[in-house]
């Protein structure tokens, strides 16, 4: 008698909604990859390579793309939410009608929506256009680069829910030999440390690509994961989140591997090219540019400082000269690295 497999549905079909559907597709659930474009979705079909973002990689046999919504969403026990944070509003609303209260809904985009000033969390906007409670949205993230999952390296990733149940069905959807998943009731501060983190990885890739050396790359990761705990617990979170995988790990990862997007945006922006020429060449989205943006205006409207969020902003949309941003962070005032640690997560933990 055959037995019926469960089924995720993954949406879309670039690097990273490409690996995660690799993960699932391995782990024997039936996996259906959904593309905006029936090329594309045909491609991935006849070749099993995604070689628009994956290129050499061969996904798994089990693995379909789909150019139909319906067809990837239907009947499907879990959806994973892929798009990019401008675009996961629509992807939502397009999926929505296919989704039922029973299908557990899991996404793993890291930035904010500032369409409209919104500046919403994913799991905000995806429960917005679901009518789910957005605590019943799982949050995946964690140190992990398309490129090496699809390759099968280690990695180790967090799902977070305030609904144990939820984050749980979610860890074991996608842990493997290669994939170890962790749990994490913080949603709100594993998704604040995903966005923010690529701020700073583009600040990276802008020290590096200026030669700045090593010196300055560990203070820019550390003052970096200071601001990062400083805006994630004014919203809410655990700063015990952020000494974790979806923290530290994934700033670590994301601050010094050229597979980063990120990183390399910042080093093309070094080179003295323009922030349109970057976006140009590279082709893909890099969201750490949006959610620089956005942070920006979040600090203003928590309160909170963000000196090197505030200087890459005058980089990226004001034309402030890297090498003057730099010069402002160092010439800041004085101030004490423990209290001000102790202050930013409202607790003594660390004293």
């Amino acid at each position: 008698m055959s037995i019926t497999k469960a089924k995720a549905a993954v949406l879309v079909a670039g690097s990273w909604g490409t690996a995660l559907a690799s993960v699932l597709a391995g782990n024997d659930l039936d996996t259906v990859l959904w593309s905006r474009s029936k090329d594309h979705a045909d491609e991935l079909n006849a070749s099993r390579m995604n070689a628009k973002y994956l290129p050499g990689v061969l996904l798994p046999e089990g693995l379909r793309a789909t150019s139909s919504i319906e067809e990837a969403v239907g009947g499907a026990h879990a959806v994973v939410f892929v798009a990019p944070s401008s675009a996961m509003r629509e992807v939502a609303r397009l999926a929505a009608p296919y989704i039922t209260n029973e299908t557990l809904i899991i996404h793993a985009t890291k930035g904010f929506e500032i369409e409209n000033d919104t500046l919403k969390r994913m799991s905000t906007v995806i429960a917005e256009e679901l009518n789910r409670n957005e605590e019943e949205i799982v949050v995946l993230s964690g140190p992990s680069h398309a490129e090496e999952v699809v390759s099968k390296c280690p990695t180790t990733v967090v799902t977070a829910c305030r609904i144990t149940e939820a984050a749980e069905r979610a860890q074991d959807l996608f842990i493997s030999p290669y994939f170890r998943v962790y749990t994490n009731p913080d949603a709100i501060g594993v998704e604040v440390s995903g966005a923010l983190k690529n701020i700073i990885a583009l600040g990276a890739g802008l020290s590096d690509g200026l030669k700045f050396g090593d010196n300055a790359k560990a203070a820019l990761l550390t003052r970096g994961l200071a601001e990062i705990a400083r805006m994630g617990t004014a919203m809410g979170a655990n700063p015990l989140t952020f000494a974790g995988l979806a923290g530290v790990g994934d700033l670590v990862v994301t601050c010094t591997s050229t597979h980063s997007r990120n990183w390399r945006a910042g080093s093309l922006l070094a080179q003295g090219k323009a922030l349109d020429e970057v976006l140009q060449t590279m082709g893909m989205v890099v969201e750490g540019i949006r959610t620089t943006k956005a942070a920006h205006t979040l600090a203003a409207q928590y309160n909170v400082e963000m000196p090197i969020t505030e200087q890459l902003y005058h980089v990226l949309f004001e034309n402030k000269s890297p090498k003057l941003a730099v010069e402002a962070l160092m010439g800041r005032g004085r101030t004490n690295e423990i209290e001000e640690i102790a202050k930013t997560t409202k607790e003594n933990w660390l004293l």
